[in-house]
């Protein structure tokens, strides 16, 4: 079964910075749409970002809009979420995702195809 892995989890303070990378090598750009989702304790998943395959179109929620950058490396196969001037409210556990072949862009939760495991961000006030 076709996996993704995140890593680039950590502890941060406010205002710092941190880069969240997706081992994607069995999701190629000409089939799968990928995306950020978040959670936390009690609460529904929620998307975060999303881009498209090989034309790099992006999508990001209010939330994040103009702190978080979603890129992808077609050569490398990986899928990165750059966040800035972190917030603690950016505290949950990340995942990411790959869209159903040939959906493109994902942002509800309920359509995404396949999860990765997530990795924990923690943002100290």
């Amino acid at each position: 079964q076709a996996r993704l892995v995140e890593s680039g989890g950590g502890l941060v303070q406010a205002g710092d910075s941190l880069r969240l990378s997706c081992e994607a090598s069995e999701f190629p750009p000409t089939i799968y749409g990928m995306g950020w989702f978040r959670q936390t304790p009690g609460k529904e998943r929620e998307f975060v970002a999303s881009t498209n395959g090989l034309a790099g179109t992006t999508d990001y929620s209010a939330s994040v809009q103009g702190r978080f950058t979603i890129s992808r490396d077609n050569a490398k196969n990986t899928v990165t979420l750059e966040m800035n001037n972190l917030k603690s409210e950016d505290t949950a556990i990340y995942f990411c995702a790959a869209s159903p072949p040939y959906w493109g862009m994902i942002r509800d939760p309920t359509t995404v195809g396949t999860w990765g495991q997530g990795t924990q961000v923690t943002v100290s006030p």
